[in-house]
C-alpha cells in the first residue's frame, strides 16, 4: 500500500495500537479476527495516505539520460519507492510484491490501491472487502475493474523469474563475477539490449546495454576497482549488496541492487543508495576483505 518499508512499520504499529484500542468492540460473530485486523489496517493505510505523494522510481518521473557523465545529485525532497526485505514476508506473498508490480501500484488512487491488494493479492471476497472500507460490493468490483485498467494501460510490468531459478542464479553469478573484476565488456554482454538502470533517489536512469555499460565504467573510473558483491533477495527478485573498495577502511556498503532477468538477461537494475535501507536487511556497512569471503 505504502511503497516503503519505513513507512509500513509505523502504520503497523499504529494499527495495532488502534486493535488494542477498539478490543473491547470487538465482535467474532460479525467478523474473523483476520478481518477485524485487516480492515483496521487498510484503513490506517488509508489515513496515511491522506495528502502524500505517489512514490516513484526515476523511469516514473522522466526521460532516460543520455549522458554517463551527468551529476548524481539526489532528489531528497521526493519520497522514492523503498525495495522490501524477503525474510520479512512468507514465500507465497513475496511474488506480489515484485518491484515492478509495487511501482505500478503507486499511480493507483489509495482506495484502488486498497481494493486490488485485497481482493488480487490477499483474497478477501468482495464482501469482505465492502466492509473493510465501509462501501458496497458493487462500489468494490467497480474499483477494482478500474485498477485493473490502469495497471493494464500503463507501464509494463516485468515479468520476473524467482530468484533460485538455476538460470537466474547463474547469471547474478556471472554478473557479480564481472562487477568484481571491473570488467564492462563481460558485464554488457548479459544485459539485454534495452536493460534500464535507476539509482534512486538520484532521479538519473539509463536505458539501453551501452548507456548502461558506459555509466558503469564511470564508476569504476570514479570509485576504482576492487568491489565485492554479496546475493541477498529483495521483492521475490534477485538482487546484490554492493560494497565499494575504501582505502582506509575495507569495503563499504555502497547499494542494494535489485535485478530483474529474463531468458538469461538482466532487463533492469534498480540501485538503492539510501544508507537507511541497508538495515532492513541486516547488512554489515563495513567488512574487511578477507571477511568477505565468509558472508558469501
Amino acid at each position: 500500500m505504502l511503497g516503503s518499508s519505513h513507512d509500513a512499520e509505523d502504520v503497523v504499529q499504529e494499527a495495532l495500537l488502534r486493535a488494542w484500542r477498539a478490543r473491547d468492540r470487538y465482535d467474532p460473530g460479525r467478523a474473523s479476527e483476520r478481518t477485524w485486523l485487516y480492515r483496521i489496517a487498510t484503513n490506517a493505510c488509508l489515513t496515511a495516505l491522506r495528502g502524500r505523494a505517489r512514490r516513484p522510481l526515476p523511469s516514473g518521473i522522466g526521460a532516460p539520460s543520455d549522458d554517463p557523465g551527468a551529476p548524481l545529485t539526489p532528489a531528497a525532497e521526493v519520497p522514492w519507492l523503498e525495495p522490501f526485505p524477503d525474510q520479512r514476508f512468507d514465500v507465497v506473498v513475496r511474488t506480489d510484491l515484485r518491484l515492478g508490480l509495487i511501482a505500478a501500484l503507486q499511480v493507483l488512487p489509495p482506495r484502488q490501491r486498497a481494493v486490488l491488494i485485497l481482493r488480487e493479492v490477499l483474497d478477501f471476497p468482495a464482501a469482505e472487502v465492502a466492509q473493510h472500507l465501509s462501501t458496497t460490493v458493487a462500489a468494490v468490483n467497480s474499483a477494482l475493474q478500474r485498477a485493473r485498467s490502469a495497471l493494464a494501460g500503463g507501464a509494463p510490468i516485468d515479468e520476473v523469474t524467482e530468484p533460485d531459478d538455476p538460470d537466474v542464479r547463474a547469471t547474478i553469478e556471472r554478473y557479480m563475477r564481472a562487477f568484481e573484476a571491473a570488467d564492462v565488456p563481460a558485464l554488457v554482454a548479459l544485459l539485454a539490449r534495452d536493460a534500464v538502470l535507476e539509482m534512486p533517489p538520484v532521479p538519473l536512469w539509463y536505458r539501453g546495454s551501452g548507456e548502461y555499460g558506459a555509466f558503469i565504467q564511470r564508476v569504476f573510473d570514479l570509485r576504482g576497482a576492487g568491489w565485492r558483491m554479496r546475493p541477498v533477495s529483495a521483492n521475490g527478485q534477485s538482487a546484490i549488496a554492493a560494497y565499494a573498495p575504501a582505502a582506509d577502511r575495507g569495503l563499504v556498503l555502497h547499494s542494494l541492487q535489485v535485478l530483474t532477468v529474463r531468458r538469461g538477461r538482466i532487463t533492469r537494475n534498480v540501485v538503492f543508495t539510501d544508507p537507511r535501507l541497508f538495515g532492513l536487511f541486516g547488512l554489515p556497512q563495513q567488512i574487511q576483505p578477507d571477511e568477505f569471503a565468509r558472508m558469501r
